[in-house]
């Protein structure tokens, strides 16, 4: 299954060989770097979602064999730890935890940070992908857990001859406890517009209260914001400083994903602009024309679309927001 057909594009970094990233350039015309309105009412083209996902590690200290690395070391004691894999190098268990990895980071594609608890900015129009991609991976992920969970005793007893004496049976949980180990929920919660506080705490305090929350929310979607102009700006800042050649003597390598990523930040912009964000749109839509027509090959053979485009890019990369990056 190709999961990553319903995933947004995210800016994948194209190392070209191990070169760091270009330092992005702090420049702008704008102070703000959303919409100035207070706050706004994204509450119809937005929504928020929480993904929650666990599993059993299989790893475990084991303080006898602490102590003895301490002691055998004229260590003080605590100053090493000893971690057992209890069931060696399980392929089966690999394999979910792989699998969990993939769709967290899905989630973090397709959505917009929003809080520290895990909360994410779910765009209305992309909620039937997100939902489907979610659906998709939620279903191959407890397929691998069954799987795993079939073979589990028989990983135990391979794991008493990988571990020796660091063997402990008692350390193992059974399979019935184990499922319990593994639980993926995702949940979708509306996005409250300004704060609709019916508490009797009087007209002052009501007003503060509000005042706290439309903050808050400005804050949150303003981090939001930038989230989408950081993506843009990785996959801009790289796009130039691959194409910053003129002749062979120079040429730098670079990968047909470059293009793609930066192609596929015209959708990100459209899906992901849930403020309407005017200024946002029109680098979409500067991006959209320099893009048209373009492939990763005649960038590579034509020095004349290789300089213009930078110099596109490189103006386009001038507009953007001044942020942290």
């Amino acid at each position: 299954m190709n999961t990553h057909s319903n995933v947004l594009p995210q800016p994948t970094v194209e190392s070209g060989g191990g070169e760091a990233m270009p330092t992005p350039n702090s420049v702008s015309p704008r102070t703000n770097n959303v919409p100035d309105v207070s706050p706004p009412s994204i509450g119809s083209s937005a929504m928020l979602s929480e993904l929650s996902i666990s599993q059993w590690t299989a790893r475990k200290k084991d303080r006898k064999a602490s102590k003895d690395v301490t002691d055998s070391n004229n260590a003080e004691s605590g100053v090493a730890n000893v971690n057992k894999k209890l069931l060696g190098n399980c392929a089966e268990l690999d394999r979910v935890h792989k699998m969990t990895g993939m769709i967290r980071n899905a989630h973090y594609a397709m959505t917009m940070p929003w809080s520290d608890t895990g909360l994410r900015l779910l765009p209305t129009v992309q909620y039937f992908k997100y939902h489907k991609a979610m659906t998709d991976l939620e279903n191959e992920w407890r397929a691998l857990v069954a799987t795993f969970l079939s073979s589990y005793q028989w990983e135990i007893s391979k794991a008493q001859a990988k571990l020796g004496d660091l063997f402990d049976v008692d350390e193992y949980p059974t399979t019935d406890a184990l499922t319990g180990r593994f639980a993926f929920n995702l949940n979708y919660i509306p996005l409250p517009d300004a704060g609709d506080f019916r508490i009797d705490v009087g007209k002052d305090a009501v007003d503060e209260v509000k005042t706290s929350y439309d903050n808050y929310y400005a804050r949150q979607l303003e981090n939001a914001m930038n989230d989408v102009w950081t993506r843009l700006h990785t996959a801009l800042s790289k796009m130039s400083e691959r194409l910053d050649y003129h002749d062979d003597s120079n040429k730098k390598v670079f990968r047909d994903s470059l293009v793609d990523n930066v192609v596929g930040m015209t959708g990100l912009l459209d899906i992901c602009n849930v403020t309407g964000d005017s200024h946002m749109t029109a680098l979409k839509n500067k991006l959209e024309d320099t893009m048209y027509g373009i492939s990763a090959d005649v960038l590579r053979e034509s020095t004349d679309t290789r300089v213009e485009t930078k110099r596109v890019v490189d103006q386009i990369i001038s507009e953007l927001p001044s942020i942290e990056i």
